[in-house]
C-alpha cells in the first residue's frame, strides 16, 4: 500500500477505482460493543495502490488493511466476516470489540469507445452512461468539444478521430458512427490492427459494408481479420432508423456481449446468522 487518502469518501473512491479497472475491497465496522475508534457503519477502501478513508486508525485498521491486501492478493475470496477485541487481540487502550465486513470487488475493466457525437451518439451516450462501465466518448468536430453531463462524460476532441484508437486499453467495445465515411474506415483499421478490440460495431448499410470489406482486402486484410466486426451494427430484433432506435439497438447489443464476457460479481451478503454465529464463538473464546 503506497498511499493513504483518508479524507477520501469512500463511494468516491469506489466510483474512481471502478473507472480505472482496480480490483478493490470495502472494509464496513459491522457492529461495535464497548468503546471504539468508529461507530458501526464506518467504511473505508483498500485499493491495489492506496486506502481511501478510515475505520479509526491504530493497529485495527492496519490489521485490516492487511487483511484486505491479501483478499486482493486471492481471487477466490469474496467475503470475510472477522471479530476484532481491541485490547487483548490488537492492544488498543479502547478495550472495545469490532465486527468488520470485508468485501472484495472487481474494478471495471468494461470500457466503451464511442466514435461520433451526432443525433444517434447523443442518444447512445446516455444509455451505455447507465452501464457499469468506463466510457470514452470521441468526435473530431470542435463544436462537440467538452459536451456532454457528467453522467455521460464529456466528449473528447481528435482530429483526426482515428488517432483516440492508440490511446484506448486493450478489450476496449468500439461504437464507430462519425459523420464521415472516411473517418469511420480509418478507426476501423487502427482498431482491427491493434488485435484486441472486444468488440466492434460499424453503423451503416450492408452496402457500405462490402465496400469497406473490398477495401480492407485491398489494404491486406483478411476476412479472418474483419469477420467479427458487426455491420449493421445493433440488434436485429430491434428495427427502425430513428436516432433512438437506432441508440436502444445497438445498447441492447452491447449489454448482451457484455453479459457474454461474465463479469464476476461476488456472492450475497453474510446472513445474520452468520453474525450470530460469529458472536457465540466469541463469548465461547
Amino acid at each position: 500500500m503506497t498511499q493513504l487518502q483518508t479524507h477520501t469518501h469512500w463511494a468516491d473512491a469506489v466510483a474512481t477505482l471502478r473507472q480505472q479497472g482496480q480490483d478493490f475491497v470495502i472494509v464496513t465496522v459491522l457492529s461495535v460493543t464497548g468503546s471504539t475508534p468508529r461507530e458501526d457503519g464506518s467504511k473505508m477502501v483498500i485499493g491495489q495502490e492506496a486506502s481511501y478513508g478510515s475505520i479509526g486508525g491504530g493497529h485495527l485498521e492496519l490489521q485490516a488493511t492487511a487483511r484486505a491486501a491479501r483478499m486482493l492478493r486471492d481471487t477466490g475470496e469474496a467475503r470475510h466476516l472477522e471479530y476484532f477485541p481491541l485490547g487483548p487481540k490488537l492492544g488498543q487502550c479502547c478495550g472495545g470489540s469490532a465486527h468488520l465486513l470485508f468485501e472484495r470487488f472487481n474494478g471495471e475493466s468494461f470500457n466503451i469507445a464511442l466514435f461520433g457525437a451526432g443525433h444517434v451518439g447523443q442518444a447512445l451516450a446516455p444509455l451505455l452512461a447507465q452501464l457499469p462501465c468506463r466510457l470514452h466518448w470521441i468526435d473530431s468536430r470542435e463544436a462537440f468539444a467538452g459536451m456532454g453531463e457528467s453522467a455521460t462524460g464529456n466528449v473528447a476532441h481528435y482530429d483526426p478521430p482515428a488517432d483516440a484508437v492508440a490511446d484506448l486499453p486493450p478489450d476496449t467495445c468500439y461504437i464507430i458512427m462519425t459523420h464521415n465515411h472516411q473517418h469511420d474506415y480509418e478507426i476501423l483499421t487502427k482498431a482491427l490492427t491493434r488485435r484486441d478490440a472486444a468488440y466492434i460495431g460499424l453503423i451503416g448499410s450492408t452496402t457500405k459494408w462490402r465496400r469497406f470489406q473490398m477495401r480492407l482486402e485491398h489494404q491486406g486484410f483478411s476476412a479472418e481479420d474483419y469477420q467479427a466486426v458487426r455491420c449493421p451494427i445493433g440488434l436485429s430484433q430491434v428495427p427502425g432508423k430513428l436516432p433512438v432506435e437506432v441508440a436502444v439497438s445497438v445498447a441492447g447489443e452491447v449489454m448482451s456481449l457484455r453479459h457474454q464476457l461474465g463479469q464476476a460479481r461476488p456472492g450475497p451478503s453474510p446472513a445474520p446468522a452468520q453474525l450470530r454465529a460469529l458472536q457465540r464463538q466469541e463469548e465461547i473464546e
